[in-house]
């Protein structure tokens, strides 16, 4: 079931959303060659808890932090370690979300540490433009799968190919809800975008094949072939309008 959010409940998720802004901000800047995931995580999560909200990943479901953090070929899910750390031309996900008064909101972008080639570049940019144009679709009385559609229009026309193993999803009261949002699929299919349904919508883009495979510590998940991978997402109210991106300020 599709649960349709009141004003003050997408309130509250805007607050949650533009505390992970902020967040976001700062990882722009402070993400650098030489810190381990795990500095990374410690910073968010004191910054989470020092604007009154708290983490929405540490302990969902047994995971150990507040921010998935994938590097390279990883795609989603990466656990932060005082051993791994950042490097002079990775690309870095960076997943988080966070919790205000009982309403979740999700967010994930991808950041070059140091130059890099220009075809990962690409990677990143057709990744972020996929999410922009799947936004774009939020619209009542689009269906659901113009949203899945407008990612993998946009990435396979680069050459590029979308994750299938994982999709984007509902979200308010809990951190996953229905629908489901795949990145791939014809239009005009689904469900029919209403006011008051939230979306968290999270192309996963790879270099090379869409095949993923699950690491030994079972959460990590990387690309089955080691081609790079980029996550950006964010959580789109439906309103009577145009869609307002709840993780953006």
């Amino acid at each position: 079931m599709i649960v349709l959010k009141s004003p003050r409940e997408v309130g509250l998720m805007r607050q949650a959303g533009h505390i992970l802004a902020d967040v976001m901000d700062r990882l722009r800047v402070t993400v650098k060659a030489g810190m381990s995931t795990l500095e990374i995580d410690a910073d968010v999560e004191a910054f989470i808890t020092a604007r009154g909200a708290r983490s929405a990943f540490k302990g969902y479901r047994g995971f150990p932090a507040t921010v998935c953090v994938s590097i390279n070929e990883e795609i989603v899910h990466g656990i932060p370690s005082a051993r791994r750390k950042i490097r002079d031309g990775d690309i870095v996900g960076l997943d988080l979300g966070c919790v205000v008064d009982g309403y979740y909101a999700d967010c994930a972008f991808t950041l070059a540490v140091g130059p890099v080639p220009a075809a990962v570049q690409k990677l990143l940019d057709v990744t972020r433009e996929s999410l922009d144009l799947a936004i774009k679709e939020c619209w009542p009385g689009r269906r659901l799968s113009d949203v899945s559609h407008a990612v993998q229009a946009h990435v396979e026309a680069h050459d590029l190919s979308v994750v299938r193993a994982f999709v984007g999803h509902g979200i308010g009261r809990a951190l996953h809800e229905e629908p489901q949002v795949p990145n791939f699929g014809d239009p005009g299919r689904g469900p029919q975008l209403r006011p008051g349904m939230v979306l968290a919508i999270e192309p996963m883009i790879t270099m090379g094949s869409w095949e993923v495979k699950i690491l030994d510590d079972g959460w990590t998940a990387v690309t089955k072939d080691g081609s790079l991978a980029a996550h950006f997402e964010h959580t789109v109210a439906v309103t009577e309008g145009e869609p307002e991106v709840l993780t953006r300020k």
